[in-house]
């Protein structure tokens, strides 16, 4: 039952050779466009003494594991365009399927702690400076962190432990757990039942803290003034399109069995480039601090 598959064929979103050469431009120019954005809001949040809020200091570990989220994918992705080879060894396999449940699993984490965070901003503000200190808000961050890493660890373990004997070819542009399960040479249903599960279970909890966490939100917003809805609404219009765009196709992909490669594909694109590309858009455009900061640091 030992794998007899050294390395794997990623067929990539295309393969059209003229289709590959403009998909090359447009998700290279999409990379640069994440890590300089990224990487922009963590100086910026980093060198601002104004930016000290807790909702800066999950932003900035948010931007951080976007950069590393994209990075574990797009470049291998971007390179596979212009090659005829595109192989990937068993454990570079492994490796980035480790990468992306772990970066992937933690960002979900921190975005509910920054609803989370939301929540007792406005539901409870006089007790945030002693709800919501440096140390607490560390902890939650080193918490999603270290779930994240088990969430990854597990999966990992469970693909690691079946055959692979041929074919070779994944119907993808980066190693996942559907895509592996469908090549191993064995009855794969009881392990393709506990990822679902494993990952349905983070997705579907975080989900309902996030919904309450808004629903509270709401709630407490009847009370107040107009003007005090209205900033109190645009504070969390970005933290909500982040969710949206976000859980909408990672809950898609992972909380059910996969049966059209094909498709799910196409909707990796969303969580793995696109939305880690609009992150930087999202928080500085409806952000004034954040504007002035940027500009203070130009």
């Amino acid at each position: 039952n030992a794998s007899s598959v050294k390395e794997f064929i990623l067929l990539g979103l295309s393969e059209n050779q003229r289709v590959q050469k403009i998909y090359f431009v447009m998700f290279l120019f999409f990379y640069m466009l994440i890590v300089a954005g990224n990487l922009l809001i963590v100086i910026t949040v980093i060198s601002s003494q104004r930016l000290n809020s807790p909702m800066y200091f999950f932003l900035c570990y948010l931007s951080f594991v976007d950069v590393c989220y994209s990075s574990v994918t797009a470049p291998k992705m971007i390179a596979d365009f212009l090659v005829e080879d595109k192989t990937i060894s068993f454990v570079g396999c492994i490796a980035q399927l480790f990468g992306v449940h772990f970066f992937g699993c933690t960002e979900i984490f921190i975005l509910t702690v920054m609803a989370y965070d939301r929540y007792i901003a406005i539901c409870r503000p006089l007790h945030c400076t002693t709800l919501m200190t440096r140390g607490v808000c560390g902890r939650m961050v080193i918490g999603s962190w270290v779930g994240g890493f088990i969430h990854s660890v597990v999966q990992t373990l469970l693909t690691t432990q079946l055959p692979f004997c041929g074919p070779n070819k994944i119907d993808h542009y980066f190693c996942d757990v559907h895509p592996l399960l469908q090549l191993a040479c064995t009855d794969t249903y009881a392990v393709g039942i506990i990822v679902v599960a494993n990952s349905g279970m983070i997705s579907l909890s975080c989900f309902f803290i996030l919904v309450m966490s808004y629903v509270a939100i709401l709630v407490s917003l009847r009370s107040q003034t107009s003007e005090g809805r209205h900033k109190a609404l645009s504070t969390c219009g970005s933290h909500i399109t982040m969710v949206i765009l976000f859980f909408g196709p990672c809950t898609f992909i992972y909380i059910r069995p996969s049966s059209n490669l094909s498709e799910d594909k196409s909707v990796a694109v969303f969580y793995t480039v696109i939305t880690p590309m609009l992150n930087p858009l999202i928080y500085t455009l409806r952000n004034e601090e954040m504007k002035n900061a940027m500009r203070k640091l130009w």
